[in-house]
């Protein structure tokens, strides 16, 4: 699995003008091919009266699935370009869409090109891009006497528990950490609980660093 990848929070949008052509560029995030595909005709749907909407998406992690299109415009001078946007930036899970109000004045295949690149581009910095990291989660197990202890030692590595359960032999604390630090962190809570408290690894996830 990747260690890491980029993507998009909710939507953004820039824009871009070229000789009297305007394009704008759409971002959001996607999980699956049909949820981009429904996207893309809304966004059709709400430029009906552009001349194109041309796009590209990336949608999962190790084995990435990669779409693009030029909607009529000649090959490869839009689609193309928006991909590279996006694989330049190490994006998954995003869709960008660019279209396109032409402005009477032909750009020719290499402003095309650079034209619907610079609008992609646009298009990310107009987003809130975040990264997701591949980490463990994992789950720290003691009794109520060994709570404090347990979270003072998560503090210290500057890990905040996602999830607290309670029950009645004593507390699960659920947090996520690089697979690196995984030993050391089980180390600590055992020699803190006298060995009353145990940490295990509950498989990996992608995790949203801000």
């Amino acid at each position: 699995m990747i260690k890491e990848y980029f993507t998009v929070d909710g939507e953004g949008v820039g824009t871009f003008t070229e000789k009297k052509s305007r394009f704008i560029a759409t971002l959001f995030y996607v999980e699956t091919e049909d949820e981009a595909k429904e996207r893309i005709a809304s966004i059709k749907k709400k430029y009906w009266d552009a001349r194109h909407n041309c796009f590209a998406y990336i949608i999962g992690t190790d084995e990435p699935l990669e779409r693009q299109s030029d909607d009529g415009e000649p090959s490869h001078t839009a689609g193309m370009p928006i991909l590279s946007v996006l694989k330049d930036n190490g994006m998954r899970n995003v869709c960008c869409v660019v279209t396109r109000y032409f402005g009477g004045i032909l750009l020719g295949t290499g402003g095309l090109t650079r034209a619907y690149r610079e609008a992609a581009v646009q298009g990310v910095d107009a987003s809130e891009v975040i990264r997701r990291t591949l980490m463990c989660r994992a789950v720290a197990e003691t009794d109520y006497a060994g709570q404090s202890r347990m979270l003072r030692i998560l503090s210290a590595e500057g890990i905040e528990p996602k999830e607290t359960i309670y029950e009645a032999d004593g507390v699960r604390i659920v947090f996520n950490c690089s697979e690196e630090k995984l030993p050391k962190i089980s180390t600590a809570i055992g020699e803190a609980t006298a060995g009353e408290g145990t940490v295990t690894s509950d498989g990996l996830e992608y995790v949203t660093i801000l």
